[in-house]
């Protein structure tokens, strides 16, 4: 049985499709059961006193005979696929993937609309997010500012990554696209990444938006998408976000708009958070979204379970019956 006409049938490849040919006897040992069913239906038992017959042995329920007989051969179809070793999928964590936390770390992101601050509660859940990673993922954590810069390159050290989440400080300036320019070198620098075979990769920028210096964020949207790389953005802060600069009040909304096109241009996904709680519903939707691949695995044991499992039926039905006679 091929494995076009195993997919048509809804079922799982295996490894040796040759024993399946052995469900052939399925078919026929039903056949046989019909055929031996027609002949005792019309034959009949011959009983002189039928009385007597009715007093010996009680009527038997058709139906739970029937039952035993599906159950038993479903028990048999399922021990020959079983034998077939099939297999199924299932998802396991990426072990070169890598992932570059982005962190807005200009004055905006001293803004207090996200208690206790923007970049407070960006470090408290950036650091949270690297530390549910599977132990095989390395992170890299990039700053967003005036001069972007990678402060941690991709390791799979969480202690130090998260120490250089912590002592980050405030910075002047937004260059966003000198930002996604440093994260895309810095996936270039993880372990086992080439040019032929690049690693599994993904950038999370956490940023209030609002592009001041450097290159535009739409070009680096660009290398990103060539490099198959997706931007998930977070628009940083509410609409009444302020910052006090020289004893001046500036409303530091985010830039949505700007994030929006970038996610939208790698394939990726954007978000507002406007709280810590928010946040961490967002990190786990890109922890399941890039940290995973789906690998084949042999599920004998799965199929080997739904034999026993006819099997009991079977012989529950047949002891049923069993019971009935004195």
């Amino acid at each position: 049985m091929t494995a076009l006409e195993l997919m048509v049938l809804g079922l799982p490849q295996v490894r040796q499709p040759g024993r399946l040919w052995a469900l052939l006897a399925i078919p026929v040992l039903l056949a046989l059961y019909l055929i031996v069913l027609r002949r005792r239906n019309r034959t009949g038992m011959r009983f002189p006193n039928t009385g007597v017959l009715a007093a010996v042995v009680r009527p038997q329920p058709q139906w739970k005979r029937h039952v035993a007989v599906v159950m038993t051969l479903c028990s048999l179809a399922s021990v020959t696929f079983a034998w077939a070793r099939p297999m199924g999928t299932e998802k396991v964590p990426r072990e070169r993937a890598t992932i570059v936390v982005g962190i807005d770390n200009s004055v905006s992101m001293t803004a207090t609309d996200v208690d206790p601050s923007r970049l407070a509660a960006a470090k408290t859940q950036a650091t949270t997010f690297i530390n549910s990673l599977p132990a095989g993922f390395n992170v890299a954590v990039v700053t967003v500012s005036g001069h972007p810069r990678v402060v941690m390159p991709p390791s799979t050290d969480r202690a130090t990554t998260a120490r250089a989440i912590s002592a980050l400080g405030t910075e002047d300036g937004t260059a966003i696209g000198d930002a996604l320019k440093e994260s895309l070198a810095a996936i270039k620098q993880a372990p086992g990444a080439k040019e032929s075979d690049p690693v599994p990769a993904a950038v999370v920028l956490l940023s209030d938006g609002g592009n001041t210096d450097g290159t535009d964020p739409m070009t680096q949207a660009n290398a990103a998408a060539s490099a198959k790389v997706p931007v998930y953005t977070i628009a940083f802060g509410t609409s009444t976000g302020y910052v006090d600069v020289d004893g001046q009040r500036e409303r530091v909304a985010p830039d949505t708009g700007l994030l929006s096109r970038i996610a939208q241009r790698t394939k990726a996904r954007t978000w507002t958070a406007e709280s810590a709680g928010d946040l961490k519903q967002v990190y786990q939707d890109v922890h399941s979204s890039v940290g995973y691949e789906e690998v084949k695995k042999e599920i004998t044991a799965e199929w080997a379970f739904y034999a026993l499992g006819f099997a009991i039926i079977a012989a529950l039905g047949v002891v049923s019956m069993a019971t009935r006679w004195p």
